[in-house]
């Protein structure tokens, strides 16, 4: 959550899944880099903290449509098909004890109940990172326990706060050890190849995130001779791409990575970091933020800079959530359905 001086434009391409009075439902709304921030769209971008909330996102011709759902459990309608099932859930931030939100353990272990409940059964779960706020052994012992109550098989990924002092030795030890170099990894499940990227390690002023030499020629090894049409998902911590740059919010290194992706017929990026759900369709990519389970953060350019965004406490659960992504097919993009805490 780096800070620095924030501009007055939003990114261009960003995709803005509806769920407001703003915007008509089950529409996505574009928003423009160099667009003046009025007050209208000042509004309009406020109500990106609140995206994605109880919506089943498809992929129709590229472009991602939503529908209402009722819970991470609700079926798809067209999920008698279903290959493979799986769970996001990111920023679980641990040890975190200020408004809004001085019990995320509380709130981590409301999300874990509503996993393991769930039916159809995810096959796993990922966690795309900070799952710790001060990388404290603690923090780590508190949030491993509370996610091994959802009986799976769990994939992670640093955040920023899962580093600090030790470069992710004692993350990397406890969650994610045999990984290749400093904790990036890959497996396949079902048909789909599973790429784990780590981009909080060596940051450059502004707080941007970095992939690094030695990991991007890593990546290019592991897709080498793949065919195009396998299914991939990236999982990392920070957007790959320049989601708003004057708060932080990508990665320095990521066209790099995102190149390499492009030539596939199905590539989903997953990450945490922001706080809520903001998604850019390139052709075959489309890449998508998720909800934390500790705090919101406000929407991009709105507000001095990022961090937690207090909101009143009966409006806290609307803005953390979980995600379910399903593929049906191996032949395109999967479904994804976030869902908060207060569905």
């Amino acid at each position: 959550m780096s800070r620095t001086t924030p501009n007055r434009d939003i990114n261009d391409d960003i995709e803005v899944p509806s769920h407001s009075p703003h915007i008509p439902h089950g529409a996505t709304r574009s928003v423009d880099a160099g667009q003046p921030t009025s007050p209208s769209r000042r509004r309009a971008m406020a109500c990106l903290a609140w995206a994605g909330a109880g919506i089943l996102w498809t992929l129709d011709g590229g472009v991602p449509r939503g529908e209402s759902i009722v819970s991470i459990g609700a079926p798809a309608a067209a999920a008698t098909g279903r290959t493979l099932s799986f769970v996001q859930i990111s920023d679980s931030h641990i040890g975190f004890h200020s408004a809004p939100n001085p019990d995320p353990a509380g709130t981590l272990q409301m999300a874990i109940e509503r996993i393991r409940d769930a039916s159809p059964r995810p096959a796993f779960m990922l966690h795309t990172g900070d799952v710790s706020h001060l990388s404290r052994a603690e923090e780590f012992d508190t949030a491993q326990q509370i996610v091994s109550g959802a009986g799976l098989e769990t994939h992670y990924v640093p955040g920023e706060h899962d580093v600090i002092g030790d470069d992710g030795r004692g993350f990397f030890s406890r969650f994610v050890p045999g990984s290749q170099g400093h904790g990036w990894y890959s497996f396949d499940h079902s048909g789909v190849h599973f790429v784990a990227l780590v981009n909080v390690l060596n940051l450059k002023s502004g707080g941007m995130g970095y992939l690094g030499d030695a990991q991007i020629a890593w990546l290019a090894e592991d897709l080498k001779g793949r065919s195009h049409s396998t299914p991939l998902v990236v999982f990392t911590h920070m957007p790959l791409w320049s989601l708003y740059p004057a708060w932080g919010w990508g990665t320095d290194d990521g066209e790099r990575a995102l190149a390499m992706l492009r030539p596939f017929g199905s590539v989903t990026v997953l990450n945490g970091h922001i706080h809520q759900v903001l998604q850019k369709v390139e052709g075959h990519v489309r890449l998508q933020t998720a909800m934390s389970t500790a705090f919101p953060q406000p929407a991009p350019g709105s507000g001095p800079g990022p961090g937690p965004l207090k909101v009143d406490a009966d409006r806290l659960r609307q803005t953390l959530g979980i995600r379910r992504v399903e593929f049906t097919s191996l032949d395109g993009g999967p479904r994804l359905a976030d869902t908060t805490l207060a569905s």
